[in-house]
């Protein structure tokens, strides 16, 4: 996986290619998911998250959390450009800083 560096930290995310944009079809079609900052560190702290999505646009402090929680879990992380298009993505009338894809 490539890696992106933040002022912060530096995190490894995967490119959207076919398999992000596969998850992101499931997000949209209503597979498995949690939405939202508590539920994505819940599924990860308990493991039972494959790939987790974060927006831009989220606060700088969310933001960091989800990512080194997901690089701690060794989980894909996908940067999603607003957190406006990732709640419309996952179904929900709000805007979403955090999704998480969950293992069947």
């Amino acid at each position: 996986m490539p890696r992106g560096e933040c002022a912060l930290f530096e995190v490894r995310f995967e490119r959207v290619t076919e398999g992000g944009l596969r998850g992101m079809e499931m997000l949209k079609a209503g597979g498995k998911k949690v939405v939202g900052t508590k539920q994505v560190l819940r599924a990860l702290k308990a493991g039972t998250v494959k790939r987790v999505y974060a927006a831009n646009d989220a606060d700088t402090f969310i933001y960091q959390q989800v990512v080194r929680s997901a690089e701690s879990a060794g989980v894909p992380c996908v940067r999603v450009p607003s957190m406006k298009e990732l709640g419309m993505i996952c179904g929900v009338d709000v805007p979403a800083a955090a999704a998480g894809l969950l293992r069947e």
